[in-house]
């Protein structure tokens, strides 16, 4: 347990050193480009980059401030895990990986960050090893690939034209096409949203550090990086169609949805929809400001959850919950500043990067169908945010007649910490990196647009609250929940399953079983049957006979 408290100090102190660093780059306006010629062969050089500017600096001290509050929640969260040791050392991987991704302009080193993240998270998803942690496993892990195969794919391109570094190959269209699948892939945009969710199978400090500043933003974050080379290949149309279409899928998801953790999860999906719409028209440092806002009071929302479910016995279903604000008050204030500052609440963190993308919206040429599902995403936000309120506010709780809930100090000092920058974050950040941010000249009846949508989400939600309308159709909730039966289409990863464990048994028996020192041991074994070993020597046949078939 010593090595959390190391790792927290560690990690804060990490913290004010890098956003220091990042206030002088910043100031300065500098930044320091990094090279090492690792191999050159004729005329290909391998080079190993890397990139440090004020934009990563910044990033990376965010990253090391969620982690040192996370580690001292995960302190008291996880006390009594057997495996504790491995579940830091898991997560300090999953930290490197995100570090190592985003100080490098070298598509090699990316690609090392990136599978690194996608590897440990597939490691945390199943730490709680049970059935339903493998099947959400095999999904993120299978979703993710796809994103990885994008990656491969650009290196294998880039090796043609003699270099990997990035910054110096992207007038080519495809490269550009496969940089945005990998994006949507690791950010979980349609039609790979059906991990996220499943990826709450992780223990509840592990999603509050993936869906904060980890693995789901790392999408977004190359999007930020390469956000030219995408204006410039007019393909950004294809990441605004799909940003706004998982807005508004997960926005009706988490109408629908009970699992605590899947409702936050589900809210996630829609800020990074909203990142990446954005992106898509741009503004990609109005999307960093936005991810560095969010990263601060999701991490919170998931420490609240934590808690919640950890003093419930490990039960998630809203529906057993009530009247929790009697019996542990400083997590449900917790909650409600952070679910204010999610719903952009003004003069909270989200109040001020949310109201401006939107503001960009309404001033930017935007279809008119695209607007309507982008207002009504960011209603559906106001309303998802109030159903979960009045479960665990005002209903009466439905769990044992006899219960002992406690709040921990420690945890408590973790999220003081988060809850005072989700009040003063948004406006800090503002004020000292991003003061040159554009000023949208708007009407005030433009500029009220976005608080007036808010206020009737507040009302519609009140209403269907009221009225029950979340129960009454049965068909319409399936279809939801079930994320527009996206999760059907991940049904194969059996398929594929069943086919990695037929190979692994073709592997077992042609090659390991079947090498020349085996079956000198096979041989000598006297205890085994005489017809096994004739088996063995006809494998060893067949797999001579197709080597020599293919050097032949």
């Amino acid at each position: 347990m010593f090595n959390i408290f190391i790792y927290f100090v560690y990690m804060l102190l990490m913290f004010f050193i890098f956003f220091i660093l990042s206030m002088g780059l910043f100031f300065m306006d500098y930044s320091v480009m990094m090279e090492w010629l690792m191999i050159s062969v004729n005329s290909f050089n391998l080079e190993m980059y890397l990139l440090v500017d004020w934009i990563s600096l910044l990033f990376i001290s965010f990253i090391f401030l969620i982690s040192s509050m996370i580690m001292l929640y995960s302190y008291m969260y996880m006390s009594n895990e057997i495996y504790m040791l491995r579940f830091v050392y898991l997560v300090v991987l999953f930290i490197m990986s995100m570090i190592l991704m985003i100080i490098s302009p070298n598509i090699v080193s990316i690609l090392f960050g990136w599978d690194g993240l996608g590897l440990v998270s597939y490691c945390l998803v199943i730490f709680y090893q049970n059935y339903s942690s493998y099947n959400s496993g095999m999904v993120t892990v299978l979703s993710n690939r796809v994103g990885d195969i994008g990656i491969l794919m650009i290196i294998g391109l880039m090796f043609m034209k003699g270099s990997w570094s990035i910054y110096m190959l992207m007038n080519n269209k495809l490269i550009i096409l496969m940089l945005l699948v990998s994006a949507i892939t690791k950010s979980a945009q349609i039609p790979f949203s059906i991990w996220l969710p499943l990826a709450m199978a992780a223990p509840t400090p592990v999603s509050a550090l993936v869906h904060s500043s980890t693995l789901v933003t790392a999408g977004v974050y190359l999007m930020i990086r390469f956000n030219s080379f995408l204006m410039l290949s007019k393909m950004n149309f294809i990441l605004f169609f799909l940003s706004i279409l998982t807005m508004f899928m997960s926005g009706m998801m988490a109408l629908v949805e009970n699992d605590l953790k899947k409702i936050i999860a589900l809210s996630t999906l829609s800020q990074l929809g909203l990142m990446m719409m954005i992106l898509s028209i741009g503004f990609k440092m109005v999307a960093f400001y936005h991810l560095l806002t969010h990263a601060i009071f999701k991490s919170m929302l998931f420490m609240c959850a934590g808690i919640i479910i950890h003093s419930l016995n490990n039960n998630q279903d809203i529906r057993l919950l009530g009247g929790l604000n009697n019996i542990m008050p400083f997590t449900m204030m917790s909650l409600y500043i952070s679910s204010m500052a999610l719903c952009g609440y003004p003069f909270l963190a989200g109040f001020y990067s949310k109201d401006l993308i939107m503001e960009l919206i309404y001033i930017f040429k935007v279809n008119i169908f695209m607007l309507i599902l982008i207002m009504i995403s960011l209603s559906l936000t106001v309303i998802y945010s109030f159903r979960l309120y009045y479960y665990i506010f005002f209903s009466e709780i439905k769990f044992y007649s006899c219960y002992n809930f406690k709040e921990n100090g420690l945890m408590n000092m973790s999220m003081m910490i988060l809850i005072l920058l989700s009040i003063m974050i948004g406006s800090s950040l503002n004020w000292m990196f991003f003061f040159d941010m554009y000023l949208v000249p708007l009407s005030l009846g433009v500029k009220m647009i976005t608080l007036e949508l808010c206020f009737l989400g507040l009302i519609l939600g009140m209403c269907m609250v009221m009225m029950n309308l979340f129960n009454k159709f049965y068909m319409l909730n399936y279809f939801l929940s079930s994320m527009w039966f996206l999760n059907y289409f991940y049904g194969g990863y059996k398929l594929i399953n069943n086919l990695g464990v037929l190979g692994y048994k073709v592997d077992k028996t042609w090659v390991e079983f079947s090498s020349y020192l085996m079956l000198l041991s096979f041989i000598k074994n006297k205890n085994m049957e005489f017809s096994y070993k004739i088996y063995m020597f006809g494998n060893f046949f067949i797999l001579f006979s197709v080597y020599m078939f293919l050097l032949w």
